[in-house]
């Protein structure tokens, strides 16, 4: 469960990573507070919001077993453990 977890909060950060690399290469100053106006952080929330939303449509859309098929969980068979499968 935490896979997932730390996969949409690295979704999240990765436009806020972008514009501060941006920031250092151009010399434009990380640290000054005219770099971070609340227009810019306004445009960074939406695109972060665009990532994670677009990447649960991936998920629901392309996740899980194929349509029709069976979830077999993982049990004990012949004394070995034998993992969770689809059919």
């Amino acid at each position: 469960m935490i896979r997932p977890i730390a996969t949409e909060i690295g979704l999240f950060l990765v436009p806020f990573v972008l514009y501060a690399a941006y920031l250092i290469a151009t010399r434009a100053g990380i640290a000054q507070p005219q770099s971070w106006t609340v227009r810019h952080l306004a445009g960074l929330i939406i695109a972060s919001l665009i990532l994670v939303a677009g990447s649960f449509l991936v998920l629901a859309q392309f996740g899980g077993a194929p349509p029709g098929s069976t979830y077999v969980p993982a049990h004990i068979e012949g004394g070995k453990f034998v993992p969770q499968t689809t059919r």
